[in-house]
């Protein structure tokens, strides 16, 4: 399909840069068929069923962008994706004069050495330091998305952090969890609703443009992903049931769908997923999903259009635009039950 196909005009005032206080007070979009009906994020109650089964991402933030030198050069790093042990992908900037041997400085005692220069635009990085977690909580701050064009402050530690988040490995946050409060939850348990978590650490390919002029030619940044046999089990108990399944944000969505297999069954499952979404696929696992606004041209437009009709997703966007719904990680939320 045209990429062209997915883009929209936003305007720059509908970009969130704080989130909502109290985070269950954001506003939600819900879209059934091609139905549109405004609504608040603690509502959420309202639009489940006793026994449906939430399935969250519970992976945690790390501190992923840093900032260093080579030489008297300034180089600003992102993480992108463990290689395993101290050694990231990552994406640099500038970067183009960067090879393979040199050696970024971030502190005294916490610098990488450049393994190698990929043709996609990210580096090979294996970090020198004691324990890498512990360097970047000191020497690095919360990745926050490019286009909230602001410094990050000591309140995204918290606010750019689901409440539920335990496994560290992401450089993005599962946004639409953000949402999700104590009060949330409670309202949820009183009304019978179930929930389990799977992990997928988000990438900062999460936030990389499709500049292919057809989706066929794009290639997803791939992510880890798990899901335990417990989980595994817990999902199709409620498939064969006749419950839903709703993926919380489109991480858990396409962890679900990575690891399902042709009799609709899930199975237990810790690989790389680099699964991409577009209008046509046939979903096997997933029944409603709840995720935020997404940017034009993004992978996760293409997969809410597959999930609910491109021509749906334009319609509730331009409502959600017109009715000064806030947009992107720190936005609002929509509802997606088709």
């Amino acid at each position: 399909m045209k990429t062209s196909l997915f883009d929209f005009e936003l305007p720059p005032g509908r970009i969130a840069t704080e989130p909502e206080n109290p985070r269950d007070a954001a506003r939600m979009l819900v879209i059934k068929n091609r139905a549109l009906a405004d609504s608040k994020v603690l509502q959420l109650p309202d639009f489940l069923n006793e026994g449906d089964v939430l399935v969250f991402n519970d992976t945690r933030v790390i501190p992923a962008q840093l900032h260093g030198r080579r030489g008297t050069a300034h180089i600003e790093v992102t993480l992108h994706k463990v290689l395993g042990g101290k050694a990231w992908q990552a994406f640099a900037r500038p970067g183009k004069r960067l090879k393979t041997g040199d050696v970024i400085i971030f502190a005294d005692d916490f610098s990488a050495i450049v393994q190698d220069k990929l043709e996609s635009g990210e580096i090979d990085l294996q970090f020198e330091c004691g324990d890498l977690q512990d360097c970047l909580k000191r020497y690095g701050t919360m990745p926050l998305p490019p286009y909230m064009k602001r410094e990050v402050d000591v309140r995204d530690d918290k606010n750019y952090q689901t409440i539920y988040a335990r496994r560290n490995g992401a450089v993005a946050a599962p946004t639409a969890g953000l949402h999700f409060t104590d009060r949330l939850f409670s309202l949820l348990k009183n009304k019978g609703v179930k929930w389990t978590f799977v992990t997928l650490h988000v990438g900062a390919g999460t936030f990389q443009p499709v500049k292919a002029e057809d989706t066929e030619d794009h290639r997803m940044h791939s992510e880890y992903a798990e899901i335990s046999q417990e989980v595994a089990d817990v999902i199709n108990t409620a498939k064969k049931a006749g419950r839903r399944v709703v993926a919380i944000g489109t991480t858990s969505l396409r962890t679900l769908e990575s690891s399902v297999d042709e009799k609709g069954r899930v199975n237990a499952f810790a690989s790389e997923t680099d699964i991409f979404i577009t209008p046509g696929y046939k979903f096997k696992v997933v029944d409603a999903l709840m995720t935020n606004f997404h940017l034009p041209r993004s992978t996760l437009f293409m997969l809410v259009s597959a999930f609910a009709g491109l021509d749906t997703m334009k319609e509730a966007y331009r409502h959600a635009i017109a009715e000064n719904y806030r947009f992107y990680s720190y936005g609002d939320a929509c509802l997606l039950t088709p």
